[in-house]
């Protein structure tokens, strides 16, 4: 069934992206800016900074797709996790009860939960500053010049937390003269959003830029406890820059700002409650979620300090400094109903400081870069977990029990890294790299049980009853990553390459970890080191293999990428949550983290992406015709599993996150119309079956599907102004992207539910956009 599926998915993604004239995607390695495709096949350079240096796209031995910016803001993307949808086997989605925290897997590999603690997979950065924390990280697209997606680990380069790969989020240099755009956009939910960007020279060698957004929607539902909207957008944004340029010497210093007020995003519960039978709604986007102890608010703001000197003609000076700080709040109600029966207001404090200084050396055979990168950051969260139906007291009048914990987490880290380029022939190359890495982990875990309300953070007046861990320890973890590589280009349109590399996450504490659940070998209290030991986990490491042809045929009209590859992934770490009895009164009364090292896996796969040229000016001057499409095979599969009672249940697990199939197909129709160009342009994108958890969950499961896009954009021949219309989500597919889980039983059908935490059985679902429709327009002046 899985095979007939498959077929016929790729076969419909075909198909749907031929009749919507699919989008001018940059899936491809090779080609990025679908925008201008005939124009890059006149040109047929893309130059990315994969490696810390600008090289030819086609040169670079790694898995890259790069998009520009301009061809995103063509096809009407708004938000990071968009991206995902032209790019092979990656998978970016907003966390679950969340706005604006990113979870981000590439190649089977990424981190679903964002508490201080633990480390994600997938590495994000914003003109080379790595955000060490996923929250407000679903960046919005604007003043983009590209984002690259590095698949595969990226230890060498990248660092830590990028054994699955790493995202770059470049912004756009401001231009040599006077400029002032101006977009909007107005569509489906009440959408109205407004960008204006700004820059002039201020001396030959100074310039400085400024731009704002405002960005507002209707929620895609409501909650109908509350009488808010479900799923709106409520954001102000900001971004300044200035540059100096006087040849030799290139210093930017760029600062960003953003305030989200968006309502709570809340689940829709997938069974109705167990306790007082309220009904599944009909409206998947409707929560009847109670929770309103905090608002829901997002700010982060920080800065960038990139400086270049060209030492000799051969050597280059690079520092890049960095600071972010962001701070928000999120009313979590797990059960999605009036009743406190799992509910979670939580906070999230983060900051970081970031100094990387490398030596770029750019000779006739050997070309590469020296560095050293040092990280300063705290990640602070502090969260209720409210069950006050679970146990309460009804004939002494007594609500229930809230446990509270406090995580305060310190992460120090410095590295060396290396990585160079010899020509050993004029067609063959070999790389090595390597990075040596010192990571020191400090933690403080503090729970405390409440009886009779809230805690005191979070303005109630709940009573300490019980201290369940009380913890403070502090590791470092060493490693290194090394990378190497061979390259063979029989000319400048062809490329073979082998890569090895390496990458690995940081271990840690458990920041949801309970000290007093922790037993010896005897089943009694644990000393000192066996608490520590408990409470934590060692990093996981990826070595990778990747055999890959990259092509430019046809003059250039023709560029695919071809690549396959074997992960071996061990040391897994598994976070995850189960009730437990705190009192030994026989219910379950908050959840505790476990977190151990308990597999190991193999994750194998296939990459193939391309775009063509397939004919210009055949119907007039500047009118073209191109296709891109990408398609995304990968086999992961633990080897090993170890659950919470020391069994191997690897043939009952399965990767979060990640389909086995990932696929798109894209067109762009140009033709010249009056004074202008009008661009058709569409796509559909394509994911298998895909497990929102390690143990498959037949409710929260997402089934395969296809998604379709589709605009349609005029541009005056001068550039100053365009209109577009954009449709997402075509055929208004439902699907679920994250959820929650507490309930046993539901299968097979007609079993009863048994609640395993709280007394309403928690089984909720948040879902991806609906069907939208809106009109861009974007004036230059």
């Amino acid at each position: 069934m899985r095979k007939a599926f498959c077929q016929r998915a790729l076969l419909l993604a075909g198909c749907a992206g031929i009749a919507t004239f699919a989008a001018p995607v940059a899936a491809q390695d090779a080609v990025a800016d679908t925008a201008s495709a005939n124009e890059q096949a006149e040109e047929g350079v893309i130059i990315v900074t994969a490696r810390r240096r600008e090289e030819r796209l086609i040169d670079v031995p790694l898995s890259v797709t790069s998009l520009s910016g301009d061809s995103l803001i063509q096809q009407g993307v708004q938000d990071l996790t968009q991206i995902a949808q032209q790019v092979p086997n990656v998978t970016l989605e907003v966390s679950r009860g969340t706005n604006t925290t990113l979870s981000a897997f590439i190649r089977g590999v990424g981190q679903q939960d964002p508490v201080a603690g633990f480390e994600a997979g997938v590495g994000l950065y914003i003109d080379d500053v790595y955000l060490n924390r996923p929250q407000a990280a679903v960046l919005d697209i604007y003043d983009v010049e590209r984002i690259e997606v590095l698949r595969g680990p990226q230890g060498t380069l990248y660092g830590r937390n990028t054994i699955g790969g790493a995202i770059k989020y470049v912004t756009a240099e401001l231009p040599d003269e006077t400029s002032v755009m101006v977009r909007g956009t107005y569509g489906s939910y009440d959408q109205a959003d407004l960008i204006v960007s700004a820059s002039t020279p201020i001396s030959d060698n100074l310039k400085i830029g400024a731009s704002g957004a405002r960005l507002s929607r209707g929620g895609f539902g409501d909650n109908l406890t509350l009488g808010t909207e479900n799923y709106n957008k409520d954001v102000w944004a900001a971004r300044g820059t200035i540059e100096f340029d006087s040849g030799p010497v290139f210093i930017r210093l760029s600062g960003d700002y953003i305030k989200d007020d968006s309502e709570a995003r809340q689940g829709h519960r997938l069974i109705e409650s167990l306790l007082t039978g309220a009904p599944v709604l009909d409206d998947v986007f409707d929560t009847r979620a109670g929770l309103d102890i905090v608002d829901q608010e997002v700010e982060a703001y920080g800065g960038a300090l990139n400086v270049a000197i060209e030492l000799s003609d051969t050597l280059t000076f690079k520092s890049i400094t960095g600071y972010r700080e962001d701070s928000s709040t999120s009313p979590i109600d797990f059960d999605s109903l009036p009743a406190v029966d799992l509910d979670v207001p939580a906070i999230y404090e983060n900051d970081q400081f970031s100094q990387e200084l490398q030596l770029l050396y750019e000779g006739d055979r050997l070309s590469g870069v020296l560095g050293f990168y040092y990280l300063d950051a705290n990640a602070f969260t502090a969260f209720d977990v409210a069950l006050f139906t679970t146990g309460a007291l009804p004939s002494v009048g007594l609500p229930g029990l809230n446990a509270q914990t406090l995580g305060d987490v310190g992460t120090e880290t410095w590295s060396v890294f290396g990585d160079f380029t010899y020509d050993l022939t004029d067609t063959v190359s070999v790389s090595v790299g390597g990075r040596y890495t010192n990571d020191k982990r400090s933690s403080r875990v503090l729970r405390t049980t409440f009886l009779g309300g809230y805690s005191d953070i979070f303005g109630g007046a709940g009573t300490p009853l019980v201290v369940t861990s009380d913890f403070e320890g502090s590791r470092t973890f060493k490693d290194f990553n090394p990378r190497a590589s061979i390259s063979w280009q029989p000319n400048t349109d062809h490329n073979f390459y082998f890569t090895y590399s390496q990458g690995f996450k940081g271990g840690g504490f458990d920041p949801r970890g309970v000290t007093t659940a922790c037993r010896d070998s005897s089943g009694g209290a644990c000393d000192a080191q066996e608490v520590f030991d408990f409470m934590s986990f060692e990093p996981e490491t990826v070595d990778s293999f990747e055999l890959g042809w990259k092509a430019s045929l046809l003059d250039n009209r023709l560029n695919i990428s071809l690549a396959g590859f074997l992960g071996q992934y061990d040391n897994v770490q598994i976070p995850g949550s189960i009730g437990f009895d705190s009192n030994d009164d026989g219910t379950n009364d908050t959840f505790i983290g476990i977190t151990s090292n308990a597999a190991s896996a193999d994750v194998n796969g296939i990459e193939f992406e391309g775009t063509a040229l397939v004919g210009k000016d055949f119907a007039g001057d500047g009118s073209r015709f191109s296709i891109n499409w990408s398609l995304g095979v990968l086999d992961a599969k633990y080897n090993t599993f170890i659950d919470n009672f020391g069994n191997d249940v690897a043939d009952q697990r399965v990767f979060q996150n990640t389909p086995d199939i990932t696929a798109h197909m894209g067109f762009n129709f140009g033709v010249p119309v009056a004074s202008g160009m009008m661009d058709f342009i569409g796509l559909a994108s394509l994911r298998s079956d895909a497990s929102q958890f390690e143990a498959p969950n037949p409710f929260l499961d997402q089934d395969g599907f296809v998604l379709v896009d589709a605009s349609v954009v005029y541009t005056v021949d001068s550039g100053l102004f365009s209109i577009g219309l954009h449709g997402k989500n075509l055929f208004d597919k439902e699907y679920i992207v994250s959820g929650y889980n507490f309930v046993a039983g539901g299968t097979p059908p007609g079993t009863p539910f048994v609640p395993t935490l709280g007394r309403e059985g928690t089984l909720t679902g948040f879902y991806g956009d609906p069907r939208r429709i809106f009109v861009t327009a974007q004036v230059n002046f």
